[in-house]
């Protein structure tokens, strides 16, 4: 299937790229090396869109469509997936928001949200469950007009910069994935309390922690949805969150590819430009093709998403997140052997792509949980 952008996609590129080359490139370094979390870069990106671009209109945000959203995650990414992350991350959680949630949690949260005043997190996973969604272990027990959760979530994207909090905990605890309950929580809230994770390979200027949930009141009308309805709440957004990776790693391995270009360009042996030598041309010309391959499927993948063809939708993303994280961490290899001994230290991007790209092949659930869900379709 061929696609064709319109002009307000490339539009949305071409700023997405701009701001990316005047405002992320030249500070990228310094936030991985020191792990600095770009709060101001997310303000100025908000004022542009490119914060949780899906935000319906009627509550301040850009209301774009997935590919839209898609592109302005691949070139945050393109200029650096660490500042990327963080940025694009800064909205986590607000699907379930628009979806499911009342009327009250939408106008209170999505226009801050949207402005870059706030972040959100999106508190799923836990110290020994990840794609096991089902054998969570957080529990909310309902007390008058409260709801008490006790549990601990790990690997929490902006737990420790977020004001606000989708927090997913067991109302039916004997019931597996039906006894889910999603949660509208206040950071701030009594009984939260964070702990930032700072020893990861890459993606060092996205904020990582540890939330535990202590006895934590929140009221029942702060249940997002239905009560026990949070896990097939959840899954209608996984085959949009599994294409957002795949954005992720196409930007990525973009990244690495012109970063790759640039240095064969401007570096000589044997007094001529390596990117004459064939074996570099031919090396670009694999990277460049990989590359194009896996955005293809993306923004197939991203089309299907828009049109709410879910079965189709959770084919191609499983299939984009599989092929363009495992593309990603090829290009990014590739970037590196280009550079030769240059690109093993930090003085050239080569080495913070090859580190960032690796995660894509584990988060929104692993290249082997994405095997298995395309088996499942096929068979």
């Amino acid at each position: 299937m061929a696609f064709t952008l319109s002009d307000e996609h490339h539009a949305i590129r071409d700023a997405v790229r701009e701001f990316g080359e005047n405002e992320v490139k030249p500070v990228a370094e310094e936030h991985d090396r020191e792990q600095l979390y770009p709060e101001e870069l997310r303000k100025t990106a908000a004022e542009y869109d490119f914060v949780a671009p899906a935000i319906p209109l009627e509550y301040d945000g850009a209301g774009m469509d997935k590919l839209s959203s898609t592109i302005v995650t691949e070139e945050l990414w393109r200029a650096d997936p660490g500042i990327g992350s963080a940025v694009g991350s800064a909205g986590f959680g607000t699907n379930m928001i628009i979806e499911f949630g009342d009327e009250w949690m939408k106008k209170e949260w999505l226009p801050k949200i949207a402005a870059g005043e706030s972040a959100s997190c999106s508190m799923i996973s836990e110290p020994a469950h990840g794609s096991n969604v089902a054998g969570m272990e957080t529990v909310a027990e309902r007390d008058g007009d409260d709801y008490v959760i006790n549990g601990n979530k790990m690997w929490i994207t902006n737990g420790t910069v977020a004001d606000v909090g989708v927090a997913m905990a067991k109302t039916s605890p004997g019931e597996g994935h039906r006894g889910i309950t999603a949660f509208l929580v206040e950071m701030d809230t009594d009984g939260v309390s964070t702990e930032k994770i700072d020893n990861k390979l890459g993606i060092r200027a996205s904020d990582l922690a540890e939330v535990v949930l202590d006895d934590v009141h929140v009221p029942a009308e702060n249940v997002i949805g239905e009560v026990d309805q949070g896990f097939y709440q959840l899954m209608e957004f996984f085959a949009s969150g599994r294409t957002s990776v795949a954005a992720q790693a196409v930007g990525a391995a973009q990244g690495a590819l012109d970063a790759a270009i640039e240095y064969a360009t401007e570096r000589e042996q044997f007094d001529r430009k390596i990117a004459e030598f064939q074996a570099i041309e031919h090396k670009l010309a694999e990277m460049a093709t990989k590359v194009e391959a896996a955005r293809s499927l993306t923004y197939r993948a991203a089309s299907q998403v828009e049109n709410n063809n879910q079965d189709v939708a959770a084919q191609y993303s499983s299939m984009a997140k599989l092929f363009a994280s495992e593309i990603s961490v090829e290009v990014a290899d590739d970037g590196i052997q280009v550079h030769g001994g240059a690109g093993y230290v930090t003085d050239h991007p080569a080495e913070r792509y090859y580190r960032d790209a690796r995660i894509t092949k584990i988060y929104e659930g692993t290249s082997e949980i994405q095997k298995n869900i395309i088996a499942d379709q096929l068979l």
